[in-house]
């Protein structure tokens, strides 16, 4: 353990056989403390303080501040500026997590993780992300608290979880909102600001889970830092966890009820 941890960058061999003596690794969800423990790197979840760690230094992941007018994709085929514009130059191939429109610019995760891409994809995870989006109009405190109370789109009751006013603009005809949501839905942001009557004019997105997009310029990728994926991975894990949990809970509410009927 103490060697695959220092190769995944954790700490020294010393430091962290000290980690496992005060008892702050977990592998596989149970607390190691015996020095000379063995971990599988392919199949072992090991975490620091709670913190997951990736042991596969095959697996990368980057944050792109995707640029308006590319559109999400690897290969788009009707010839739009596509991804590969800045995947191209990365040794793995990767992939996008979720998508952006081609009009809306900002945080967009890429990787070769299949497996965290799955989880943080899949419409029953939830992964908050925060928008700045300038809008036509005035946009009121009231106006705000109706989309905190949640609307009625064409497919389905919808609300955003978080919502702030920003500086107002110079332009009166303008307003700059900043939105967290948790929803996965197409558009969805442009289409509840238009629903309330203030159509979008530019939306960035700077947050996607634990990330934030910072000072990263337009058309820029970066690798993400050891601790944001630490906190990406910890996250990740524990929803495929709790779906684990659920799916085996209705196993066993299915179970017996079969039992009651028979």
């Amino acid at each position: 353990m103490q060697k695959v941890l220092a190769a995944a960058g954790v700490a020294s061999r010393r430091v962290v056989e000290q980690y496992i003596v005060e008892g702050r690794i977990q592998v596989n969800g149970r607390v190691v403390t015996e020095l000379g423990s063995r971990v599988d790197p392919a199949t072992d979840q090991v975490s620091v303080d709670g913190v997951a760690v990736q042991l596969d230094a095959a697996k990368r992941y980057y944050v792109l501040n995707k640029p308006r007018g590319v559109v999400s994709s690897m290969r788009d085929e009707g010839g739009r500026p596509d991804l590969t514009r800045f995947t191209d130059r990365l040794e793995e191939r990767v992939f996008n997590v979720g998508r952006l429109d081609a009009e809306t610019s900002g945080l967009l995760l890429l990787t070769n993780d299949g497996e965290l891409a799955h989880v943080l994809s899949h419409p029953s995870f939830g992964v908050e992300k925060t928008y700045i989006a300038k809008v036509k109009g005035r946009l009121t405190p009231q106006t705000l608290q109706q989309l905190k109370q949640g609307i009625e789109l064409d497919d389905g009751p919808i609300a955003i979880d978080r919502g702030k006013l920003l500086q107002a603009q110079e332009d009166s005809a303008h307003s700059m909102v900043e939105v967290t949501l948790h929803s996965g839905r197409n558009r969805i942001v442009r289409r509840m600001l238009d629903a309330v009557g203030h159509p979008v004019v530019d939306l960035v997105r700077r947050q996607f889970g634990p990330l934030n997009l910072g000072t990263l310029r337009s058309g820029e990728l970066r690798e993400l830092t050891k601790i944001e994926r630490g906190r990406l991975l910890t996250i990740a894990r524990a929803a495929d966890a709790a779906k684990h949990d659920a799916a085996e809970h209705d196993a066993t509410e299915h179970e017996a009820g079969t039992e009651r009927k028979d």
